[in-house]
C-alpha cells in the first residue's frame, strides 16, 4: 500500500517512539532490516521535515523531534509524497476530475478519503503501543 520510502520511515519513527534516547542509525537498521544507506537518506529527509532530530558526538544519535502521538501516518504520506495519497486517476486518464471523472472515479474519491481520514486518525504512538503489546503476549 505505502511507497517502501513511507513504510521504511514509518518503522523508524516507530522504533524511536519505543526509546527515550538518542539511538544510532545503525541500530534501526539492524533492529528493522532497513538497509543502512536507504536508511541513512530517510533520516535526512526526516531531519529537514522536522519529525526527528539529530545529535552528533558521543551519546549522539536521532530521537523523535516531537510527541509521537502527534505524528499522524498520513502526515509522513504527504511528507514523503507517498503516490498513493496523490490526486491522480486510478488509470491514468490526465483529465480525470469530478467534472470529467474516469468509470472509476466516484468510487476512488471516496475510497480515498475513507483512507486518508483513518491514516489521519492512527499516529506513530499508536503502532508503538500496539507493538509493546503484541510483544507481551
Amino acid at each position: 500500500m505505502f511507497s517502501k520510502k513511507v513504510a521504511y520511515a514509518i518503522r523508524c519513527l516507530v522504533y524511536l517512539a519505543e526509546r527515550d534516547e538518542p539511538v544510532l542509525i545503525r541500530e534501526i537498521s539492524e533492529v528493522t532490516g532497513i538497509p543502512h544507506p536507504y536508511l541513512a537518506k530517510i533520516v535526512n529527509e526526516l531531519t529537514r521535515k522536522n519529525f526527528v532530530t539529530s545529535q552528533r558526538g558521543i551519546g549522539g544519535g536521532i530521537a523523535l523531534a516531537k510527541n509521537p502521538e502527534l505524528i499522524t501516518i498520513c502526515e509522513i504520506c504527504v511528507a514523503f509524497d507517498d503516490p498513493f495519497l496523490q490526486q491522480r486517476c486510478l488509470v491514468g486518464m490526465p483529465d480525470c476530475s469530478d467534472e470529467t471523472g474516469c468509470v472509476f472515479h466516484p468510487f476512488w474519491s471516496k475510497q480515498k478519503e475513507k483512507i486518508t481520514k483513518f491514516l489521519s486518525a492512527n499516529t506513530i504512538d499508536k503502532i508503538a503501543k500496539a507493538r509493546r503489546k503484541s510483544k507481551k503476549a
